[in-house]
């Protein structure tokens, strides 16, 4: 794939201002790409979880309702499938760091929005605006990975998911005690440094390598060129596997000390619960990056990564409290390798940069709107029945489903059915 400037006609293109003077080394474009990976994912999960993290002081100094914070924190699943379903277009038009430039500094924008206009409307707007944001930026990392270091992908994608993780684990211990000493505002709004540091480091990346939009077509073999992914039995399996993660994901984050309190669980205990849950993805993202790079087979792993989910739910549901910290401990490291592991296959099971944003789009715009209804659902079945059996017994046969999705998804064949 070629990495050198403009083609002659890119004078007709938008965004042909921008040229790269020289053509980079394989050595520099994967630094230079790792390096805007990084920053890029240090802004993925620190806004929501900031936020997460000091809601009631937001909720007391705004004097708003539980309901209205129960938006702010429903907001982001609609957000990011609303994002995933058009950035694909949007990126192929403009160019996938062109999009990104925009989506990052709508994300900041977004941030400091917050920060300045401490009301409903302004939090409400603000979050709206960098939540969608998140949404683009979270289908075109795959594509842009894909394209520019193709030899890479299991690498620079499991650091990336690494790098959202541990980042959302640091801002969701240190806003609390940072707002009682900087304030609310401060604490929130802060962030917003490591969205304009990016801003940068894309831009830099832009000029010295140009845009995808011009780059030297990735062109598959023929018959592989016109792929609907919205007809492909592939991409529904991936969105399913996907999206099943992801309700189990913001479920155990939202409901998991509630449930282990109602096992018996001590309050300190049971909240420490969410934190093994959290902490545990580190583990399983630097794991399965280090075993995909030693060669071990991707369905295997995928099949270990959802039987790990039943375990944990298993455990939670029937198990010894003794070992709450083991089941809390598998879920989370299932529900981060499946994550990563679906960032992977969207560059490894696609024959083109366009296909694989195209993937990751409608996968992951099908798999969050999967999620939203995770921490509806078993709120509501909960309030229904007055214990959490009827919603875990569900959550369970979700995921022994999601051990037979996982199969089929980790085949070694392409998008279109074709054995790799």
């Amino acid at each position: 794939m070629s990495t050198s400037g403009l083609p002659p006609n890119s004078h007709l293109s938008p965004t042909s201002a921008f040229k790269p003077s020289l053509t980079p080394s394989k050595r520099f474009t994967f630094w230079l790409v790792l390096c805007a990976m990084i920053l890029l994912a240090t802004n993925m999960r620190a806004p929501i979880v900031a936020l997460g993290s000091i809601a009631p002081v937001v909720q007391a100094a705004l004097d708003i309702s539980e309901t209205q914070i129960g938006w702010l924190g429903a907001v982001p699943m609609l957000t990011f499938a609303i994002g995933a379903l058009i950035s694909p277009s949007i990126g192929k038009r403009f160019g996938l760091e062109n999009t990104l430039i925009v989506m990052i500094g709508l994300l900041t924008v977004g941030m400091i929005i917050r920060t300045v206009f401490p009301t409903w409307i302004g939090f409400l707007v603000g979050t709206l605006m960098l939540t969608l944001a998140i949404g683009f930026a979270n289908t075109l990392a795959a594509p842009v990975i894909k394209q520019r270091t193709p030899k890479h992908i299991p690498l620079i994608t499991g650091l990336f998911s690494l790098v959202m993780t541990v980042t959302a684990g640091i801002v969701a211990g240190v806003v609390l005690p940072l707002s009682e000493k900087v304030g609310w505002q401060w604490a929130l709004g802060g962030w917003s440094l490591l969205g304009i540091f990016a801003i940068v480091i894309w831009i830099f990346l832009r000029l010295r390598l140009g845009s995808s939009s011009h780059q030297a077509a990735d062109i598959p073999t023929a018959g592989h060129s016109d792929i609907s992914m919205w007809r492909t039995p592939f991409a529904w399996q991936i969105a399913v596997f996907m999206g099943l993660q992801s309700l189990l994901f913001y479920t155990v984050a939202s409901f998991l000390p509630s449930i282990w309190l109602s096992k018996g669980l001590p309050a300190v205990q049971a909240g420490q619960m969410n934190s093994v849950f959290q902490f545990m993805a580190p583990i399983s993202i630097l794991s399965l990056t280090w075993l995909i790079n030693r060669g071990r087979p991707i369905q295997a792993l995928a099949v270990l990564a959802a039987v790990l989910n039943v375990i944990g739910v298993l455990g939670v549901s029937y198990l010894s409290t003794d070992l709450a910290w083991l089941w809390s401990g598998l879920m989370g490291i299932g529900c981060s390798a499946i994550f990563t592991l679906s960032m992977i296959l969207f560059s490894l099971r696609t024959y083109t940069t366009n296909q694989s944003s195209e993937l990751s789009g409608m996968a992951q715009s099908v798999g969050y709107l999967i999620a939203f209804f995770g921490p509806l659902g078993t709120g509501w079945l909960h309030e229904a029945t007055g214990n959490w059996d009827v919603p875990l017994f569900i959550m369970l046969i979700l995921m022994v489903v999601n051990v037979v999705i996982a199969w089929m998804v980790s085949r070694p064949v392409m998008v279109d059915g074709e054995k790799m």
